[in-house]
C-alpha cells in the first residue's frame, strides 16, 4: 500500500450483486435481460426495474441500489485526497465479495458504463487490473489490510462530530472506515463485531454518499492542519 494513503474507505454491505438464481426466472428480470441481450445471471439486481421480482427475496430493503454504490463512488473518487492517492477504496458487497480499486482509479460517471462494468466484474472475477476481485467477509478485508484501527459510520454508534473524528483517523496507523452501501438497515451483527467502534455523525440517517463526502472533506482539512502544524 502507498505510504501516501491516509484513509481506508470500505462502502460496506454493498448493494450490488447479480439477480440472484431465485428470481432469475421472473418477467421483469426476464424482460429486462432479453432488452440487452444477457442472460438474467449476468445484470445487476436494480430495485428500479426489478421491484416485483424482489419481493420475493431475503432483506430485499438491502438490496438492488447500484445507482447508490455509483454515487457513494463518485462522491470519493472525485476529491483531492483520492486524486493524490490519500485515500483507498473498497466496495463489500453482502455476499462477501470485495471489489479492489487501484489507487486513483476513478469509476466511470455514466451509471450505465459503470452498470456494465461491475456486471462485468462480478461475472468474470479479475485477480489483476484496475480492480481486483476477493472473496472475503469484513472482518477478513480489515485483516488483509491491516486496518488500525476499523470504525463504523451507523444512526447506531455512539455521537462523534465529524470533525474529531477525523483528526483521530489522521493521527491513527493504517484507518479504515466503514459506510454501509444499502438504502436502508444496518451493519450485520458479524460486521459490527470485528470494528473497533461505532460512530454517529448526525441526529438523522444520511445517504451514503453524503457520509463519505463528508468524511473524505474533513479528512482533507484534518490533514492540511496536521501538515501546516508540522
Amino acid at each position: 500500500m502507498s505510504s501516501n494513503v491516509v484513509l481506508n474507505l470500505i462502502i460496506a454491505e454493498a448493494a450490488l450483486e447479480l439477480v440472484p438464481g431465485e428470481i432469475s426466472r421472473h418477467a421483469s428480470v426476464r424482460n429486462d435481460a432479453r432488452r440487452r441481450d444477457l442472460e438474467p445471471s449476468r445484470i445487476l439486481l436494480d430495485r428500479s426495474i426489478h421491484h416485483a421480482a424482489m419481493l420475493r427475496l431475503k432483506e430485499d430493503y438491502k438490496r438492488g441500489r447500484p445507482d447508490l454504490v455509483h454515487l457513494t463512488l463518485l462522491s470519493i473518487t472525485s476529491t483531492p485526497l483520492y486524486q493524490q492517492a490519500g485515500a483507498k477504496v473498497y466496495i463489500h458487497t453482502r455476499d462477501d465479495l470485495v471489489l479492489e480499486f487501484k489507487e486513483q482509479t476513478r469509476p466511470p460517471k455514466s451509471y450505465f458504463r459503470f452498470r456494465d462494468l461491475m456486471q462485468q466484474t462480478l461475472y468474470e472475477k479479475p485477480g489483476s487490473g484496475l480492480i481486483t476481485f476477493h472473496a472475503e467477509s469484513v472482518p477478513r478485508l480489515l485483516s488483509r489490510i491491516g486496518s488500525d484501527p476499523a470504525i463504523g459510520l451507523s444512526v447506531q454508534g455512539n455521537p462523534m462530530k465529524l470533525e474529531d473524528l477525523a483528526i483521530q483517523l489522521v493521527g491513527a496507523k493504517n484507518p479504515a472506515v466503514l459506510v454501509g452501501g444499502f438504502p436502508k438497515g444496518h451493519f450485520t451483527p458479524e460486521t459490527t463485531k470485528a470494528l473497533e467502534k461505532l460512530v454517529r455523525i448526525d441526529a438523522n440517517a444520511l445517504d451514503a454518499h453524503v457520509v463519505a463526502a463528508r468524511l473524505v472533506y474533513e479528512t482533507e482539512k484534518a490533514v492540511g492542519h496536521r501538515s501546516s502544524s508540522s
